[in-house]
């Protein structure tokens, strides 16, 4: 079948378009598409229809051609095309119409949509804006407000809403094409214009006179260091002063320095890396998976609780078990209370709260979990208390119920051997707060079946997380370097920084909160409790957890108690410094015997991250991750690491490996630290002049 046709239904000209999956703008698409367009100004239609075969609309470019040259006819070369036809384009949108495909929308001279369909220009969440004229024309049709907001944004927008909007010109009950169809012909019957999005003129006297520069400000501390939501607006702005064809060459000019930045090739890296994590190295895609209808999770604190909605969201039932009546009330006024505040925020109605409440079941009965298909454990994290759980969980759950641990660091392997069918239990780590945090570890014990893993993998997109599987070592991948990374801050607080010093350094490089802020934000006490239960030789170095101790020792637990690292007021959770507390950290570092020192912001910056990648580069050589991308995958999904630093690892290939090995050298002789001793494997990448992409490749 042609990737375009097109027929006469009466005198109405229909272009279809059918490149599956998703009808990506191909260079073959945007061929056929430009040639249909031409070879219809010289027949009998009068008008003519733009819609697409399978489940959606243009879903946007098509990957493949990402980073190759361009190739004849362009995206915008196509649009022309359409916007010069003589005869009325009517686009029938179904599905999403997402980048380039809305931008083909937007050239057509009107928009008809299903009520189900939904509009965007995602290009901000690549590091890219709208390169085909998406912030011109959406400004002319939209107002400038709504267009630096649907595209500075990225999230896509209902049908009805880019009704409202001025983006659709019909919503469509029933079937599209018909619809479609009807529209076309009202269109030719009323002689209405060639309304071309181009030759709208923005009256300057509608935009306020600091919305510009309001919004930049307001960018600048969203974007998080990104340049291209910045050079959003600058481009909206554009098409506000200049004639189209000069805010078309604004657009593009602003385009390509985004294309061609380190920015946008990270982003572009995470798009790639979320979807190759998905995939099982060695597992055969044909490996069978069990059914999911009914799920049960042990222990109703914030985190059992937040698991529990993440499947009463998607319409599965939950059993909910604590050791008693008051601990399980106590749980699910937790879950009701995280409703209600969805709720407040508009993002759930009362309605939908209601039926997920309905979907949880509470219970003190490991009998009641006689028929679940999954069990998840969200305990105390105390090997001891975990092993009792998973002996019962043996006795209690039906043959093939699938048993998993939501364990931050214990040894599955250890769990498992707890009961009878070790390859049926799993790792599910879940992160704080877990019905809102996207990523999942998945985590395969040594003897963990395939069929449970191709399982679960599949169950995290059915609750919409992003899953990455890991092998079993202590902390896994997310937390084995975090201890690498929260080691530095600390070694850095008592060697002559201060709090504000070393959260600022990281939240300016773009991390979404500075080490010692997550540390009030988590909890201090949750550290300290872990701690106790360590020797002193697992606990490792006082100059690392004594200032942390201190601190839960004088009741400093962080936010919940308004106090930790700072002072917080207890009405807005505003933070500000305490003296009292460098005052503390000098007491240390003099009981330390350490000599405190200026720090500049490059050596904070180059210990934290140079001790991700150092560890990152370990587990990649133990085989604990599959690839370096599932590394930076958890780490952008669960650590707030900027995706436009791409993860540890491909910040590691952009900054140069040589430089990486070189500084880690550098602080191996200064220290003498045997954990400053570079990775075998980074030390190979360096002698081949390879990166960490080379090698996975």
């Amino acid at each position: 079948m042609s990737i375009v046709s097109y027929q006469l239904i009466d005198n109405i000209g229909v272009i279809q378009l059918n490149n599956p999956p998703v009808n990506a703008l191909s260079q073959a698409l945007r061929q056929g598409l430009q040639q249909a367009i031409t070879a219809a100004q010289n027949d009998s239609s009068q008008a003519l229809v733009l819609i697409c075969e399978g489940r959606t609309f243009i879903a946007g470019a098509d990957i493949s051609e990402f980073g190759k040259p361009p190739s004849s006819p362009s995206l915008g070369e196509m649009l022309t095309s359409i916007e010069d036809s003589q005869k009325p384009v009517i686009a029938a949108i179904h599905g999403t119409a997402l980048g380039g495909g809305f931008e083909t929308a937007l050239a057509c001279h009107y928009r008809c949509a299903a009520a189900t369909a939904k509009v965007g220009l995602p290009e901000v969440k690549l590091g890219l804006l709208p390169g085909a004229g998406g912030t011109q024309r959406t400004p002319r049709l939209a107002g400038v407000e709504v267009a630096l907001e649907l595209i500075t944004s990225g999230n896509p927008i209902g049908a009805l809403q880019a009704e409202q909007a001025g983006l659709i010109d019909r919503v469509v009950d029933g079937d599209l094409l018909e619809g479609a169809l009807a529209y076309a012909r009202e269109l030719v019957a009323d002689a209405a214009p060639l309304r071309r999005v181009r030759d709208i003129t923005i009256d300057t006297a509608t935009v306020p006179a600091e919305l510009f520069d309001n919004y930049k400000t307001k960018l600048a501390r969203r974007a998080r260091g990104q340049i291209a939501p910045l050079h959003i607006v600058s481009c909206v702005e554009a098409a506000v002063e200049l004639p189209f064809e000069e805010g078309l060459k604004c657009e593009r000019e602003r385009f390509m320095e985004c294309m061609q930045s380190t920015q946008s090739g990270a982003m572009r890296h995470m798009f790639f890396a979320e979807r190759e994590a998905a995939k099982i190295k060695g597992l055969d895609r044909g490996t069978a998976t069990r059914e999911i209808n009914s799920v049960a999770v042990i222990g109703g604190g914030t985190m059992g609780g937040g698991i529990a909605m993440n499947f009463a969201n998607v319409g599965i039932p939950v059993k909910l078990l604590e050791i008693s009546d008051e601990a399980l009330q106590r749980g699910l006024g937790i879950i009701e209370k995280n409703y209600g505040i969805t709720v407040s925020k508009g993002k759930l109605s009362e309605t939908q709260k209601e039926h997920c409440l309905s979907l949880i079941d509470g219970t003190t009965n490991y009998d009641d979990l006689a028929d679940v298909d999954l069990v998840i454990e969200a305990v105390f994290e105390n090997l001891d208390i975990k092993k009792q759980v998973f002996s019962q969980l043996d006795s209690a759950c039906k043959p093939g119920a699938i048993l998993a641990t939501n364990t931050s660091y214990q040894d599955v392997d250890l769990i498992a051997a707890a009961t009878r069918r070790p390859a049926d239990v799993i790792g599910l780590h879940f992160f704080s707060p877990a019905n809102v945090m996207k990523l999942l570890e998945v985590v395969r014990g040594e003897k963990t079946s395939d069929e449970v893993i191709a399982t679960t993998m599949k169950l995290a997109k059915t609750i919409r997380k992003v899953p990455v599987l890991s092998r079993v070592c202590y902390g896994f991948i997310g937390n084995r370097m975090l201890r690498h990374y929260a080691r530095e801050a600390q070694l850095c607080l008592i060697e002559g920084s201060t709090p504000e010093r070393i959260d600022t350094v990281m939240q300016n490089w773009g991390m979404a909160m500075g080490p010692l802020a997550v540390g009030d934000l988590a909890g201090m006490d949750i550290a300290y409790n872990a701690r106790k239960a360590l020797t002193d030789e697992q606990k490792g170095n006082p100059k690392t957890y004594c200032i942390p101790d201190a601190l839960v020792e004088m009741g400093r637990l962080g936010q919940k108690s308004g106090a930790g690292y700072y002072n917080y007021d207890a009405k807005t959770r505003a933070r500000s410094s305490d003296v009292g507390v460098i005052q503390l950290v000098e007491e240390k570092a003099a009981a330390q015997g350490v000599a405190r020192r200026e720090i500049n912001d490059e050596e904070i910056l180059n210990r934290l991250i140079f001790a991700l990648i150092n560890e990152g580069a370990k587990i990649l050589e133990e085989g604990i991750a599959q690839r370096p991308g599932d590394i930076d995958v958890v780490y952008a999904f669960g650590y707030g690491f900027p995706v436009s630093r791409g993860g540890p690892m491909h910040y590691a290939d952009t900054v140069g490996l040589q430089k990486v090995y070189d500084t880690l050298n550098q602080f191996h002789q200064q220290t003498g630290e045997a954990y400053w001793q570079p990775a075998a494997l980074l030390e190979e990448l360096v002698s081949a002049g390879k990166t960490f992409k080379e090698w996975a490749s």
